[in-house]
């Protein structure tokens, strides 16, 4: 029988990874909270529509990467590629706009992409997002870029280039459109298929191509930045002064863009070498337009979104342990007599507990409990049990000593040989 494999880019993930997985999630979710933001559950399952309103057709995500199907009532429906666009909707559906004057929201769940599987990038990935509604002032973009920071620091991501630019609002960049189009109209034969239909459609998406070519093509044209105006360079210049404050080391890319077209004047991007290529594993910006053009209010919003895939390629392996571990090794039936009491004890006092139920040996046991990384193992015999003793087991000094066999000071005991 032909056995059945997980489908291409989508993968099982275990072991150390979830330990990594999870230490980026829950470092990211402290931090979030301590700034004020409040956890969202958004549906990975949106109509197909509210992807191209927001994300814009012409755009790679749009034209070749979504999980787009025809479900059996006949919708169009799409299994989320970002979240951006399905956080707008929760906030204009849900009415926070009308109960709030400033909404800070963030969400973990998975996206999905149908793009070719590479180092760190599947079709199925984890995203930590994070949004916020109803600040215009450049304070907030560098609000952002400070808990970034801190997130990565506190995680222990020590390598890494925070890279940012100002793409300008719509109305600087209707000016530097007819600027690039007669740029490129000039090299259009040497443009792929992609960037010629671009060109008609979005020109500013050929910055965003990662065809070689192009991007020597795109390498020597002219600058947005230098065509910002007024409003978005008084805008920028706030924001840069404001990381300046925070002591924030980041370096502004002038060709620095997003793949997408909502983003309205600050744009960013967190890279690495570890990662080759393709190197971002964080990346955002403001969005000031975008709930307004869904139908709601002229609010405001900025964003960004961690890959926690590619994020956890750059942790070290070696995760520091949460809280230590216990093992019980037995020999008899008397000594078994202790799994029951000493697993109570141990997980009411928030301590992690194994032992294995069919030990035949001690080896065996000493075995599984060097697998399951414990830290002590308490070994009960019969000899034991009629000395009144336990011998306890520290696993990193392979040393071991003995204490009274007294349940109800054991914890305490524990402790303190911890100290000594």
């Amino acid at each position: 029988m032909e056995k059945i494999k997980s489908l291409r880019g989508f993968r099982d993930i275990y072991g150390d990874e979830v330990i990594r997985f999870r230490l980026i999630e829950d470092i990211s979710r402290r931090y979030l909270e301590l700034f004020g933001y409040k956890e969202i559950i958004i549906p990975v399952l949106e109509n197909t529509g509210l992807f191209v309103r927001t994300i814009g057709d012409a755009t790679d995500i749009v034209e070749k990467e979504m999980f787009t199907f025809t479900d059996t009532g006949g919708d169009s429906v799409t299994l989320r590629p970002e979240a951006t666009a399905g956080m707008v909707r929760a906030y204009l559906e849900t009415g926070m706009f009308a109960k709030e004057r400033i909404s800070k929201l963030f969400s973990i769940g998975p996206m999905f992409r149908h793009e070719r599987p590479q180092k760190g990038r599947y079709r199925e990935f984890r995203q930590v997002d994070v949004e916020v509604f109803g600040i215009e002032a450049p304070i907030i973009d560098a609000e952002l870029i400070w808990m970034i920071y801190l997130i990565l620091k506190s995680i222990g991501l020590a390598e890494y280039t925070i890279e940012t630019n100002s793409v300008g609002c719509p109305e600087c960049r209707e000016g530097f459109k007819r600027l690039i189009v007669g740029y490129f109209e000039d090299k259009k034969q040497d443009l792929c298929e992609d960037c010629r239909r671009r060109l008609q459609k979005n020109p500013l998406r050929i910055f965003d191509c990662k065809s070689p070519g192009c991007k020597e093509i795109s390498g020597s044209s002219p600058l947005l930045f230098d065509n910002l105006c007024d409003p978005c360079r008084v805008h920028f210049d706030g924001f840069l002064s404001h990381t300046e404050e925070l002591n924030i080391p980041i370096t502004v890319n002038k060709r620095l863009v997003r793949g997408l077209d909502y983003y309205t004047r600050t744009v960013f991007e967190v890279t690495s070498g570890g990662l080759g290529s393709q190197n971002a594993f964080l990346a955002g910006g403001r969005y000031d337009n975008l709930v307004q053009s869904m139908g709601g209010p002229p609010v405001p919003g900025i964003g960004f979104a961690i890959g926690v895939d590619r994020l956890s390629l750059l942790i070290s392996t070696s995760v520091k342990k949460d809280g230590s571990t216990v093992f019980l090794a037995y020999l008899g039936d008397r000594a078994k007599g202790f799994i029951v009491p000493m697993m109570r004890l141990f997980t009411e006092n928030n301590v992690k507990f194994f032992y294995l139920p069919d030990a035949k040996s001690l080896k065996s046991q000493m075995r599984y409990a060097d697998s399951v990384g414990a830290d002590t193992v308490l070994i009960i015999g019969d000899d034991e049990i009629d000395k009144g003793i336990l011998i306890v087991r520290d696993m990193a000094h392979s040393s071991q000593t003995t204490l009274p066999l007294d349940l109800t000071n054991l914890i305490d005991n524990l402790k303190g040989l911890s100290k000594k």
